[in-house]
């Protein structure tokens, strides 16, 4: 990644322009979508819904259509100078197949969605520091901002130009627009740090479109199992915000929601939690403490919990939270929840192994 982008720049100079200073995260998220395109090949239509939305969010770095060509050829030769005497015939022509399908998907979805921003300027109208490393921001974007629950966003701040991070929308859509998000700051990351730390009511945030599939299916008359740890609350919330406004599904779904924190303080949520439920009579709230022994209710590391309260049979399952965690809890869905009834956007995970 770092040979492309050497002669990416040397051949392009201008196009420096469009990235952050620090180029590490930028490598590190190219070589993750490389690899999923490579093993997505054997499922075309999720590969295509992918780079699809690669597409239509990169409108906002500035991304032209020629730009996909110069990518392109950049590509296909760093691969073969980096390969060497590997480079066949056969080789070349597998890569020239990929680059090209990729390079046209993105393009003509990019295309598809020119009446749409590339961006949205919101203003901060609310900033709650719920704990020390945790805040809850409300945001009011300029224009409407289309997303459904359970789907996240990009966010970039002023102080920190081209650098985007993913956040996850913690609300259905409402009728004034606004928007929550609960953001945790990383140990040396630059846009979370900035968002609990610094930002204030009043502040400007800049907001890439809404991304992700862990949407809920409302055709479907299955019971609802959610599994959230810490923020990963965020898209859960939305999502039982989503079911709860759909009329007559109420009383046909009932929604177990188990929660984990390590200890009670680290709920930092309850009043919203204890509203849905207000809101919503079918849904039964399970909260698991790992480090709390003197706390009521179940205690043991979030995925052993769900193990032995769980019911999946004949449910539509949403995991969202840590990267260890959620690894966990799939392990332990294993062979018990179909992928078709199984919903867990990857960017968790991509964005825990990052600063942010």
């Amino acid at each position: 990644m770092a040979y492309f982008y050497s002669l990416l720049f040397t051949a392009n100079p201008e196009l420096r322009a469009m990235f952050p200073l620090a180029m590490d995260g930028q490598r590190r998220a190219l070589s993750a979508a490389l690899a999923r395109c490579a093993w997505s090949m054997d499922n075309p239509q999720s590969l295509h819904e992918y780079l699809a939305q690669l597409g239509r969010d990169h409108r906002k770095y500035g991304v032209q259509e020629q730009h996909y060509q110069v990518f392109g050829g950049t590509l296909a030769s760093a691969l073969r100078l980096i390969n060497g005497s590997s480079w066949d015939q056969e080789t070349a022509a597998a890569w020239h197949t990929a680059i090209s399908h990729i390079c046209s998907v993105m393009a003509a979805a990019a295309q598809d969605a020119a009446a749409e921003p590339p961006w949205w300027a919101a203003e901060v109208i609310r900033h709650e520091r719920r704990c020390r490393d945790l805040a809850v921001l409300t945001l009011r974007p300029g224009e409407p901002f289309p997303y459904q629950p359970g789907q996240y966003l990009s966010v970039q701040v002023l102080q920190w130009p081209r650098v985007w991070r993913n956040y996850s929308i913690a609300n259905a859509p409402r009728a004034d627009g606004t928007l929550d998000l609960h953001i945790r700051a990383i140990p040396g990351g630059q846009v979370s740090t900035s968002l609990v730390q610094d930002t204030r009511a009043g502040d400007t945030v800049l907001l890439g479109p809404a991304r992700g599939t862990m949407v809920a299916d409302h055709s479907s008359a299955r019971d609802i199992l959610c599994i959230a740890g810490g923020t990963g609350f965020a898209p859960i919330k939305a999502v039982i915000e989503g079911l709860a406004a759909q009329p007559g599904r109420r009383a046909a779904r009932r929604i177990r929601l188990f929660v984990g924190a390590r200890r009670r303080p680290d709920l930092y949520d309850l009043p919203e939690l204890a509203r849905l439920q207000s809101q919503c009579a079918q849904l039964e709230v399970i909260t698991a403490l790992s480090d709390d022994p003197g706390a009521r209710g179940p205690h043991g590391l979030l995925h052993t919990v769900v193990r032995q309260q769980a019911s999946w049979q004949d449910c539509d399952v949403f995991v969202s939270g840590p990267p260890g965690m959620v690894r966990a809890t799939l392990r332990v869905l294993a062979h018990r929840a179909s992928d078709e009834h199984l919903y867990c956007d990857p960017h968790g995970e991509a964005a825990a192994r990052r600063p942010a």
